[in-house]
């Protein structure tokens, strides 16, 4: 096995299993990303939160960091630039650009970047939700949608977000969403849209400069899935409200921010603002599953970063001499060693989900790998979320301030059990489809069972009789 720097990071099972698969050219980049991250990266974190205006509190919405142009700086010099853009189809649809890795190597970078979730990935043009939004207008744009969108969103010029969630409308089941339409005119040249969203990323930030809205375009469809489409609208354009930036858990994300928006008549060209022009109307839901997919394993692969980092973090803590309970130092209780060993298990159990399910996608595409990615999706982030509840404990009432980052962790990792379908959904789909094998089995079974008698009538012998 290779002494690769990644191994500071990911354990030598998994890294066995995996190095085969990683080309050298991966693995070059994976020990840049590890450099770039313990010698930029998480040096710069204070930093970057002290750049943020703390009043008066729209200040916290007019400005982004200055230290995270110099890190996408460093990161564009060291070729670790648009690192997300996976596999060989892709790699054409977005013009070349990207590190042309596969979803496997990927996963890898996608884990270190997780230690530092909020900074890595921007610094790497690897965040959401633009990473979503440049795949949708990289596989179903127009050429002039993606000149005037794509192109600045991979050279990290500007911010997006992706509008979907709707106020008072159960939102998980995304047929719901009705309360956000775009009306066509009588000659089918323009729309008028008119919505209330909410819980949408990045629509605080200064350098977004487009909204990629789900909205009804065809109420009168019999097919709920082909009635909605995706509006490319400027925030800035007339109609366009950002009603108040949301919290979570009392974090706003200045200055990208959760943000509850109005859209009022806001007039919008089907060609240039239809995703896809023309025939992009009522191809809304396709476009967005599509979208979501991937999404959904680029949030497990960087949750399993932000555990070992909590994981991390708890290690140092209970090993500081100057902290003793009841006479002991707190790493020779019995429950905080079971809690550094379930954790270690789970950690390394997650990963090698989502190392499969990365798999997967590169076998045999994104569809192919449905299963994979919902199993990862319901299991990783609440995985994670035990570990960061584990090292919050043993830092006491500290765990629960903002002196550490693990209230932050604990956030961020809450919301992704809703983000890009909740659990629950993921779930359901996941028993369903293991419901569908129960007619293999049994006829599995049953050969089995026959195979079974005739070798005990010819053994002479009779099954007993209860």
């Amino acid at each position: 096995m290779s002494d690769h720097p990644a191994l500071r990071y990911i354990s030598k099972g998994a890294w066995g299993l995996v190095e085969p698969l990683v080309s050298p050219r991966a693995k070059d980049l994976l020990a840049k990303l590890v450099d770039f991250l313990e010698n930029d990266v998480i040096p710069a974190e204070a930093l970057f939160h002290a750049q943020i205006p703390t009043h008066p509190p729209e200040a916290r919405w007019a400005s982004v960091p200055t230290v995270l142009e110099t890190l996408k700086d460093r990161a564009k010099e060291l070729g670790l630039w648009n690192l997300w853009l996976s596999g060989g189809d892709f790699q054409g649809m977005a013009g070349g650009q990207g590190g042309g890795l596969t979803n496997l190597e990927y996963a890898l970078m996608a884990e270190i970047m997780g230690h530092s979730a909020i900074l890595a990935p921007q610094a790497t043009n690897c965040s959401a939700p633009d990473t979503g939004n440049m795949e949708v207008l990289a596989r179903f744009g127009t050429q002039a949608q993606k000149e005037k969108y794509l192109v600045p969103l991979l050279k990290g010029e500007i911010r997006s977000s992706f509008s979907m969630t709707e106020f008072g409308v159960a939102s998980s089941d995304a047929t719901n969403l009705r309360n956000t339409t775009a009306v066509l005119d009588a000659a089918k040249k323009t729309v008028s849209l008119t919505g209330h969203k909410w819980w949408i990323t990045g629509a605080g930030d200064p350098r977004n400069k487009v909204h990629i809205v789900l909205a009804v375009t065809d109420p009168e469809n019999p097919s709920p899935h082909r009635r909605h489409s995706l509006v490319l609208v400027d925030p800035k354009q007339k109609g366009v409200r950002v009603v108040r930036p949301l919290t979570v858990f009392g974090y706003d994300d200045a200055p990208e921010g959760h943000c509850e928006m109005r859209y009022d008549n806001v007039q919008v060209d089907v060609d240039s603002g239809v995703v896809g022009g023309k025939a992009g109307l009522g191809r809304g839901f396709e476009i967005i599953q599509a979208r979501l997919g991937p999404g959904r394993l680029h949030h497990c692969m960087r949750s399993i970063g932000i555990a070992t980092r909590a994981l991390d973090m708890l290690l140092q803590r209970v090993s500081d001499p100057a902290r003793k309970t009841f006479g002991k130092h707190l790493r020779e209780h019995g429950t905080v060693l079971a809690d550094i060993a379930h954790s270690r298990a789970e950690i390394d159990q997650a990963r090698l989900l989502v190392l499969a399910a990365a798999r997967r996608v590169d076998v045999a595409g994104a569809k192919g790998a449905l299963q994979d990615i919902g199993i990862a999706k319901f299991t990783v982030p609440t995985m994670a979320l035990r570990v960061v509840d584990r090292a919050m404990q043993v830092y006491g009432a500290e765990g629960v301030s903002s002196d550490t980052h693990l209230p932050y962790f604990y956030a961020s990792l809450r919301t992704l059990r809703y983000a890009d379908g909740p659990d629950e959904v993921h779930i359901q789909q996941i028993g369903k489809q293991e419901l569908k094998r129960v007619e293999e089995l049994r006829k599995r079974t049953d050969q089995i069972k026959a195979k079974s008698e005739k070798l005990l009538r010819e053994g002479g012998k009779e099954r007993a009789k209860l």
